[in-house]
């Protein structure tokens, strides 16, 4: 490649990463077919330990995605979270001011005040019905794989939302769903040994919903990285 396709290659990378959000808010339009097609095909050359690739994925449209989003809520309500991988044992430190940080910002820009617990608990409840998205995808991994598969399968993770913002698709990947495993175990019906690593809802963005301007910081280079020189 030359000095010229590196530095287009790289705007190209940087411009994806800085334009993709976190989507809470989507049109209701369906993303074609062949469209959803592309976005895999380009996922599908995320790299894995020894060329596993663990991933599968399981995709809802039309009314399958109502048969899921109203069956997932009704689940969420009546039933306890059971993951198939341990969710956070305690957020501490600069994880925890991040967290606090991203949900006050979140609260926000839907006119949540602080301490309002209620309102709080409903806009949680959202992730459960997808942020109205007109799809979303099941990550699955194969349960012998144990922790690395999971790592592997969060490296397809972030592939599907670069390739569906490249293709103007907006995307959220959601931990929340994977708090109901045995909801989504019996709807996809899959296959034994598979376990939930999380959700990918997508769609067309809702660009004038207030909750999709927020945008929230990333640390520097300089408090992530430790070098070894001499």
């Amino acid at each position: 490649m030359t000095d010229t396709g590196i530095v287009a290659a790289d705007a190209s990378l940087a411009q994806l990463l800085e334009a993709r959000i976190s989507c809470r808010a989507f049109l209701p339009d369906r993303v074609p077919r062949d469209v959803i097609e592309r976005i895999l095909e380009l996922a599908q050359q995320t790299p894995s330990w020894c060329n596993t690739q663990p991933w599968q994925v399981a995709i809802t449209e039309g009314e399958g995605t109502e048969r899921f989003r109203s069956g997932l809520s009704e689940y969420v309500i009546a039933n306890p979270q059971e993951p198939d991988f341990d969710f956070p044992r305690e957020y501490r430190g600069e994880y925890k001011l991040r967290r606090r940080e991203c949900a006050m910002q979140l609260y926000s820009s839907v006119g949540i005040a602080a301490g309002d617990r209620a309102a709080s608990a409903a806009q949680t409840m959202k992730n459960f019905t997808l942020f109205d998205a007109p799809h979303v995808a099941i990550i699955t991994t194969d349960e012998a794989l144990g922790t690395y598969g999971a790592i592997d399968c969060g490296l397809y993770v972030q592939t599907f939302l670069l390739a569906a913002q490249s293709l103007g698709v907006a995307t959220i990947p959601q931990a929340a769903l994977a708090g109901s495993s045995p909801f989504i175990r019996d709807f996809f019906s899959l296959e034994e040994g598979r376990r939930v690593v999380c959700s990918i809802s997508f769609g067309y963005p809702e660009v004038e919903n207030p909750v999709n301007g927020f945008r929230t910081a990333r640390e520097s280079v300089e408090n992530v990285v430790q070098w070894a020189s001499d």
